[in-house]
């Protein structure tokens, strides 16, 4: 999906390469954002090297991207606003900013207040120091409802990890640290922001992923985007994710286990329905079970076909893809001596 952007910068610009992007997308927050960027500029003040804001307009319908311009020529600021054409969600919004950072390290963060930015230099620390590729903020005090918020959250959080193999507590929460060079190798689609960890663990191993522990606040302007509906939506996701992760270059295994283990009920029911009709003597033309047994076979075929027509589509892919299907990180290598 593509985006139309407009980009307006900020007079003063960092001089010199810019060390951390602070991505920050926005959608109908005309309360909040401008207290949210006089937070980010007092936190920062703890952070001695480069950085940028970047702030991702969603489509808002209020005063949000008006109250934001308002800070454009703000002294001592780096701000770049990208606003996109219409609300296209907050993983169109994130790959915007992405796409629009320069710096080294990335952070994203929620636009509504309950991201804290004093924590911000402290996980950029904390991912040198453990040499990490991803931090991930883990709200354990976490400011939300019980019913509509934690419990869904719980939930998708424990099936993500058990599906994915990405162990952490707290997938859903946006204030998170990247290495560039790492994010950028990523195309978020969809609402697949809330699965960020484990699409990257599909470049790094998932040792080079870690969390730490940030604060977060109670909403205090405006109302919350997600309801209990994402519940669905994110299970849907999740779905896409396991398939694109363990299948991906191998689609015919999943159509092909599926379709194999219809198979095998069904060649099981017609032998035993075989058995009842030519050994036992019994009429089977009127028998549920039969219609089950034919049903079966037909959809076990359609699969093993289904498999094997998709495994032809992912081998003409990476046939025609020119790009390795490896990425290398680092070379060493001795130096020439004499």
């Amino acid at each position: 999906m593509q985006t139309t952007v407009e980009s307006l910068q900020g007079a003063t610009e960092a001089v010199g390469p810019v060390e951390l992007s602070l991505v920050v997308p926005v959608f109908n927050e005309e309360e909040s954002v401008g207290p949210l960027i006089d937070r980010i500029c007092s936190a920062m003040t703890a952070y001695r090297d480069s950085w940028e804001l970047i702030l991702v307009d969603d489509g808002s319908m209020d005063a949000t991207l008006a109250n934001a311009r308002l800070h454009v020529d703000r002294a001592g600021l780096a701000l770049k606003i990208v606003a996109l054409q219409r609300n296209f969600g907050q993983t169109a919004a994130m790959q915007a900013g992405i796409d629009t950072a320069t710096g080294r390290l990335i952070a994203t963060m929620d636009g509504d207040l309950q991201n804290d930015p004093k924590d911000i230099p402290s996980m950029v620390a904390e991912l040198e120091r453990r040499e990490l590729d991803l931090l991930v903020g883990w709200r354990r005090n976490r400011q939300d409802g019980l019913l509509l918020r934690k419990i869904p959250s719980w939930c998708a959080n424990y099936l993500i990890g058990r599906i994915t193999g990405v162990k952490l507590h707290d997938y859903g929460c946006s204030l998170k640290i990247y290495r560039a060079s790492i994010i950028k190798q990523v195309k978020l689609m969809g609402e697949m922001h809330r699965f960020i960890p484990a699409w990257v663990a599909g470049v790094v191993p998932s040792s080079r992923i870690g969390e730490m522990i940030v604060t977060h606040h109670a909403r205090q302007h405006g109302q919350s985007k997600y309801g209990i509906s994402r519940t669905f939506r994110v299970i849907l996701d999740l779905l896409s994710v396991m398939f694109f992760m363990r299948y991906k270059a191998r689609p015919g295994h999943f159509f092909g286990s599926l379709g194999l283990g219809l198979g095998a009920i069904s060649v099981l029911i017609l032998i035993y329905l075989f058995f009842d009709k030519f050994i036992m003597g019994n009429d089977i033309g009127t028998r549920p079970m039969l219609m089950v047994g034919i049903v079966f076979l037909l959809s076990s075929v359609q699969l093993i076909t289904t498999g094997i027509l998709a495994e032809m589509i992912a081998r003409t892919y990476y046939r025609d893809d020119t790009s390795p299907n490896y990425i290398v990180r680092q070379v060493f290598e001795a130096t020439e001596k004499g």
